[in-house]
């Protein structure tokens, strides 16, 4: 229970990114900078930890390769939450939980149970009510489409760093996915004009850094800790309790609409999350 709530924890840190992303945005800065600085600041603070032994070398590639993929899906994600409604970008995003389980059974032959599936299935329900057709523009819908290798990079580094990865340890895991993200961002990121490479005020490296502690480096953290302890199954289901606190972040501050639709939505995310099934996964096996 102490792990699942954790990552009920982590998953809130995750949804607070919308609140430090559109403010970056105002300010000018790129998405693809956004992203880089998200990941390298801690990616940086990391480096002592980078794993040398040679057996444990494998399974950091494997990370770093992982993180290359999150870190350029997380550019389309903030694509997406520039033209589209939090709330909106949030149901795509929520699509992970079931690319988690699917990933899960294809790499590891975890079989995804009743529970698993079911859960799945409630969260991805409460996310499509949020969908509204007619509402979003042509422009936001095409980046809400093209968001989607956001879900499936997050998901796959869930499973990663739950079940493939156990001779790595919680920083030497960290500085893998995090420094493979800001290696993928890296160049990308050069390209951007100097005017929307770095904040330009103090409330701007305000949010900067507060987008790098809390929503890569303190839930990476809790995520590579807790995770484990309740395989991906359940970490991918309780993670999209990221979602209600994306709704209620788009209300509170964004000035998005919160009502009846919204707060089913999350209450379903909820029972999703208690559904899902805690099953640890021994990695041991498969060396």
């Amino acid at each position: 229970m102490t792990a699942t709530m954790l990552l009920v924890l982590c998953a809130v840190l995750f949804g607070l990114t919308p609140l430090f992303a559109r403010g970056l945005q105002a300010e000018g800065m790129s998405d693809a900078a956004i992203a880089f600085w998200r990941y390298g600041v801690s990616a940086v603070c990391l480096l002592p930890f980078v794993p040398r032994r040679r057996e444990k070398r494998g399974q950091a590639l494997l990370l770093v390769m992982v993180g290359l993929l999150m870190g350029l899906g997380w550019i389309a994600y903030l694509s997406a939450i520039r033209s589209a409604p939090v709330a909106a970008a949030g149901v795509v995003y929520m699509s992970y939980p079931l690319f988690t389980v699917l990933f899960a059974w294809i790499l590891i032959g975890h079989r995804p149970g009743a529970r698993a599936v079911c859960a799945g299935v409630l969260i991805l329900a409460a996310a499509g009510m949020l969908l509204q057709p007619g509402v979003l523009s042509g422009q936001a819908m095409q980046a809400l489409l093209w968001s989607l290798p956001a879900p499936m990079s997050f998901s796959l580094a869930i499973l990663v760093l739950t079940a493939m990865t156990p001779r790595l340890g919680v920083l030497e895991k960290m500085v893998c996915a995090l420094g493979g993200a800001a290696l993928a961002l890296g160049p990308v990121a050069l390209f951007t004009p100097a005017g929307g490479a770095v904040p330009v005020s103090a409330e701007g490296w305000g949010l900067l850094l507060s987008l790098a502690a809390g929503t890569a480096f303190v839930p990476q953290m809790i995520y590579t800790m807790a995770g484990p302890f309740v395989g991906p199954a359940r970490a991918s289901a309780t993670g999209a309790f990221e979602l209600p606190t994306m709704i209620v972040i788009g209300w509170l501050a964004l000035g998005e609409a919160l009502g009846p639709r919204e707060a089913l939505a999350g209450a379903m995310v909820v029972l999703a999350i208690c559904l899902a099934p805690a099953v640890r996964v021994d990695p041991g096996a498969r060396g």
